[in-house]
Parts: structure tokens; sequence; C-alpha cells
């Protein structure tokens, strides 16, 4: 392997044929570099989804009033349905299963903000405090909403990270005043939250404060909860349907009356389609090595066919057939792992500089590959190299130096 000749007649020969051997060594490089951003954007994707799925537990059941689309007793469709706390208060009852219930009301119109002096527009939302498991809400500084908040109605306001920042600077902002829509609430608690910026640009304050001073309803735009067992889920669904349907009086089968969003069912489906796309991946990844080595045996195919003289001359003045083969093989092997290696980089450059150039995306981040898949990518291929220098190789040593020495 470390014969200083034999290397320097595999170089004399890769010289003489450069366009050959660029073209040869081109299909590997290409093979690899593909195999590598196939991967590194597929892990990209599955970055990109499991990051929008962070941001809500797995775990969670979202149930959203909606409106009807089927007639039912009597009634006819397009009706719409609006929750109450009543309806947070029976799914409790008829589920000991359902955990951190939490009724939730979106009060979109409501972002102008004022601390102190300064002015700023967030988002804010009426919650309970089993909003913190589905949400995934983490407290930096002092606490979330809590039932007493609730009970009594409390001005109190749990606010995020973001806002503190844009807003507040870096006074601790705990037990200080901020105003919503000019409503003076208790700053009790500062959070963090993986959902991302938008999240931890928002304020939540109790739901009943939230329906006494701002919308003036008993009315609820959501019921969130988490469920222990999440193989029941389906189930679940489908009991909380019947429940509020019950009391609502629309047809259980009705799906736009009201939708519920459940996180795990959703997590699990896109998973399985991006598992589909990264099999996809792998199977034209290794087509395109594979004929990228199957190029490589033709070639060296025809090289030995070109040197038959040569390596009949080579067996007449005593060549042993493995000294033949050797050659043969390790020209194929040095192809291969260049060729390969120079691949393998410039795809994981190429995924590099992915990551500074594309435009920030909420499906598609951080696509890498890992460096392990990529050496055993690369030790794959240089075996493919051997395997594929050895019929070559084999074919050579088998020459009689006589048909040899008689060749045109």
């Amino acid at each position: 392997m470390f014969d200083i000749d034999k290397w320097q007649e595999i170089f004399a020969t890769l010289r003489k044929n450069r366009l050959r051997s660029f073209l040869t060594g081109f299909s590997v490089a290409w093979g690899i570099f593909m195999l590598m951003v196939l991967l590194g954007s597929g892990t990209g994707l599955e970055n990109g989804v499991k990051s929008e799925f962070s941001g809500d537990a797995v775990n969670s059941l979202w149930v959203n009033s909606g409106r009807t689309s089927l007639a039912y007793d009597g009634i006819q469709p397009n009706r719409d349905i609006h929750f109450t706390y009543d309806d947070r208060t029976l799914v409790a009852q008829n589920h000991s299963d359902a955990k951190n219930l939490s009724a939730r009301l979106n009060l979109w119109m409501l972002n102008q903000f004022t601390y102190k002096k300064k002015n700023g527009k967030f988002n804010v939302r009426g919650v309970e405090r089993g909003m913190m498991a589905s949400e995934k809400i983490v407290i930096k500084r002092g606490r979330f909403i809590h039932e007493e908040d609730v009970k009594q109605s409390k001005k109190v306001a749990a606010v995020g990270q973001m806002l503190v920042d844009e807003l507040v600077g870096k006074e601790d902002p705990i037990g200080q005043y901020i105003e919503i829509e000019g409503i003076p609430f208790l700053i009790v608690g500062i959070f963090t939250d993986e959902g991302g910026e938008n999240d931890m640009r928002r304020a939540y304050i109790p739901i009943t404060s939230g329906q006494k001073i701002f919308t003036g309803k008993e009315e609820v735009d959501q019921i969130v909860l988490t469920l222990d067992d999440m193989e029941k889920s389906k189930q679940t669904e489908k009991e909380i349907r019947t429940l509020l349907a019950g009391r609502h009086h629309f047809d259980p089968k009705d799906d736009k009356a009201i939708f519920i969003w459940n996180n795990l069912t959703e997590y699990n489906r896109i998973i399985g389609v991006i598992t589909g796309i990264r099999i996809f991946v792998w199977i034209i990844g290794i087509g395109t090595l594979i004929a990228g080595i199957v190029g490589i045996s033709n070639i060296m195919m025809i090289a030995v066919k070109e040197r038959t003289k040569e390596i009949g001359i080579r067996k007449a003045l005593g060549a042993t057939p493995l000294s033949i083969v050797s050659l043969v093989i390790q020209e194929s092997v040095f192809i291969t792992a260049v060729s390969g290696y120079v691949g393998m980089i410039l795809g994981i450059l190429t995924l590099e500089s992915a990551k500074s150039w594309l435009p920030p995306s909420d499906f598609f981040k951080n696509p890498t590959v890992d460096l392990q898949i990529a050496v055993y990518a690369n030790l794959l291929l240089i075996a493919a190299g051997i395997l594929a220098g050895f019929f070559p190789a084999r074919k050579a040593a088998a020459v009689r130096p006589i048909e040899a020495l008689r060749d045109e």
C-alpha cells in the first residue's frame, strides 16, 4: 500500500488520462455531495417541524369553538357555538384523566401596553394556571396566574421576557404596574416560552379578569388540557365532542361545530411524512453513489483493457497476480476515497453556508448532517471502491503474458 513505485505509477496514469480521471472522481464526489445535502435538508425540515411543536406540550388537546355545518334536532346549520367557563367545568367533571385544564380567552384587539412612560404593542391572553403545562411556560422570576387570581378576578399579569426586554429594559418589573389598554395590572411574574419570540411578547392575565374588564361576556375561546395517556387521546376527543354536543345541541358528527387540535396526532402524522422523505432521500442518495461506483468499475475495466500489453510484460518479467490486483485496487480506492472526501467536505460546507444565507423559516432550521453518518458513508464508499476495482483487477491478473503481448 505504501510502495512508492506504485504510487508514482498511479499518479502517472491519472495525469495521462486527466479528463477521464476527473469525470470519474466527479461522479463519486457528486454522489456523496448530493447525499450530504439531501440528508442535511431532511434534518433541517425535521428540526423546523419539531421546533413548531416545541412551543406546546405534545400531549395537549386544544378544543376550539366553531360553526355548525349540519342540521340537528330541528335546528338549522350555520349556528355559531360559543364556549363559556361552564364548558370547561363540564369537561373537568367528566374526564378525570384531563390534566392542567384551562379556559383561554384570546383578546386579539388589545395590544396597547404602557409601562411608566414607555409604550409598545404586545399580545394578551386570559388563562388559568393549567396553561403553563400546555404552552410549556417557564417562570424565570415571580409566579404565574394562580387559582385565587381567577376566583377573585385579580388584575395581575405574568409577562414574557421579550416584552420585558422591549418595554421595561433592565429594570426589575416584579411588583410594578403595567397598563393594558389603560388598565393597570400588577406584574407578578416573568416567563420564557419555547414557542419563540411571539409567545414571549405576550402577557397572561386571569381569564375572569379579561372577561369582566375587556369583554363583559362569559364566553371563552378555547378549552385546553393535557392527557397522561395519549394512546386514548382519540377516544378522549370523541367523548369531549359528544359531551359538548349534548350541551350545545349539535350533531356529535359535525366536525365544524367544534375543532379539536390533538398535538400528538398532528406531530406523529408530520413526523411520519418526514420519515418517508428521509427514506426517499437515502434511496436517491445511495442510488447516486451506486451510479458513481459503477462508473469507477467501468472506467477501471477500460483502464485495464488499455494496459493489457503493459500487464503482460509485467507478468512476463515475474509480476505476481497479487501485485497486479493490488495496483488496480489501489488506484480505484484512491480515486474513490479522495473524491468521496471532497464531496463530503463540499456538502458540509454548503449546508453550513445555507444557515447564513437562507431566509429564516419556521419549517426549515439548522440543516446539518451527523458527522458520524458522513464518515460511515465515506468508509462505505471506500469499501465499494475496493469492490469496484476488484473485478477489473481479477481480470487483469488472469491475463496470460503471451495473449497480452499479442493484444492490439
